[in-house]
């Protein structure tokens, strides 16, 4: 069972154009579509696509279209009720995929409800192998929120609880940006006292697996003391500051680093090495949604026992499967081409 977690979900609505975006005119839509989404949920959606086991933890109200659409595409869920509504986004794709997004910010949960979101996916990471908490957070709740919740996973997992599979802690995974992704690799305040996270009462807040597309890993890099700073285009460019930047995370305490370059393939980065995985160039549709069919892709090899290369290889062929289909669609196994993937090991250091 792999459970995702969503403090932010939303009804992605994608706008096909028939040509380039021009800013201030008025454009007619070839099509018009929409899928309950965030990360998370996308990543429950791709993985139902294969028929792997797995349940969405998310906010909303019974009668929310973000849940309606989960119901009617037969993603098991589990929701916390809230009063207002779960966020909009809107996608626009141009030919040739140039995506751009406008993202609203999201309901507004106070402590408490916070407090019983949390609870939530305890209750439902009860024999899990993967937690997977991705995207952003809504206004209010704190940067280290995904560093705390992992600390309670495991801390339950620890007093015997059995929470994860096989009654241990299960693995962790998160893929968001800013304050929240900086939150899982920032070292210790100066007082010496824990900070988003690092280790607290002998339980870190490091996650498992960091999912973090090119201008996220310089983010990273940069909160885990990298001595060379890199642009996201020079990350891109050069798979081996990718890794370089990768492995750095990766010794501040992070199991592990997938970090997708976009068209340029993806870097895996573990403490026992390093991989750039590519493929042929696809005819691009759209790009949303494309990161989250990456993990996808890298849990279904990793539930199926594959060696961390070969979990690398599905989570491109996964990614570029993704970018070909239209709007938010996620692949299905069988629709990915993990032969097509070139791998080549490389230096982290």
């Amino acid at each position: 069972m792999i459970v995702t977690f969503t403090a932010n979900p939303s009804l992605d609505r994608t706008v096909a154009l028939p040509g380039p975006l021009a800013r201030g005119e008025v454009q007619r839509a070839v099509s018009v579509s929409q899928e309950s989404g965030g990360k998370g949920v996308n990543v429950s959606r791709a993985l139902v696509a294969s028929g792997l086991e797995t349940i969405a933890v998310l906010p909303g109200a019974e009668n929310d279209p973000v849940l309606a659409g989960l119901l009617h595409d037969g993603v098991p869920f589990a929701a916390l009720p809230i009063e207002q509504p779960l966020r909009t986004n809107v996608a626009l794709t141009e030919p040739g995929g140039v995506t751009t997004k406008i993202n609203e910010p999201g309901p507004i949960m106070d402590a408490d409800q916070q407090e019983a979101l949390i609870g939530l996916l305890l209750e439902r990471a009860r024999g899990a192998s993967w937690v997977v908490m991705a995207g952003s957070l809504p206004p209010g709740f704190p940067a280290d929120f995904y560093a705390t919740v992992t600390r309670r996973l495991r801390s339950g997992a620890g007093s015997g609880a059995g929470i994860g599979a096989d009654g241990g802690a299960p693995l962790i995974a998160v893929d968001s940006s800013g304050g929240p992704l900086v939150a899982a690799v920032s070292g210790p305040s100066p007082d010496g006292t824990a900070q988003h996270g690092t280790s607290q009462n002998g339980v870190s807040g490091k996650p498992d697996l960091l999912k973090p597309n090119a201008e996220e890993l310089a983010e990273l890099a940069a909160a885990a003391g990298f001595a060379t700073a890199s642009t996201a285009d020079e990350l891109e460019a050069d798979p081996e500051a990718a890794a370089a930047a990768a492995a750095a995370v990766v010794r501040s305490g992070v199991g592990a680093v997938l970090a997708t370059l976009g068209s340029k393939g993806a870097v895996l980065v573990t403490a026992d090495g390093a991989w750039l995985a590519t493929h042929p160039p696809v005819a691009a549709v759209s790009t949303v949604g494309a990161g989250d069919s990456s993990l996808a892709g890298y849990l279904l090899a990793h539930g199926q026992g594959a060696a961390p290369a070969d979990c690398l290889r599905q989570a491109v062929a996964h990614g570029a499967a993704a970018a070909s289909l239209p709007g938010s669609t996620v692949p299905a196994v069988h629709q990915t081409t993990p032969d097509a993937v070139t791998i080549t090991a490389l230096r982290k250091d």
